[in-house]
């Protein structure tokens, strides 16, 4: 993965704009791997349950006048952010071959 915005794609994360007559938004990508998405929402789920600086995040973009559905949305694309820079800070191991004795 070159960029964060790649590894969003990958998981399903990275916004695309649609509109319906007068309105411009955003969704998800419905593209990506599943499974990593369906991570990314119950890890947004368990965080808006428990993480207090999360919690408010939510009440201060409802107040705005977002939807959950919406804040969940920026939520799983911030997460991915975060997720891209832990993986970059990994380095990468070397691959070692098996000798056959």
């Amino acid at each position: 993965m070159k960029n964060e915005a790649a590894f969003a794609a990958l998981c399903g994360v990275s916004p695309v704009e649609f509109s319906s007559g007068k309105t411009t938004k955003r969704r998800l990508n419905r593209g990506g791997n599943r499974q990593a998405n369906a991570a990314l929402y119950r890890i947004v789920l368990t965080r808006l349950r428990w993480d207090e600086t999360t919690q408010k995040y939510l009440q201060h973009r409802t107040e705005q006048g977002k939807s959950k559905r919406d804040v969940i949305r920026c939520l799983k694309r911030y997460l991915a952010r975060e997720i891209f820079t832990i993986l970059k800070t990994i380095p990468d191991q070397p691959k070692t071959s098996r000798s056959m004795n």
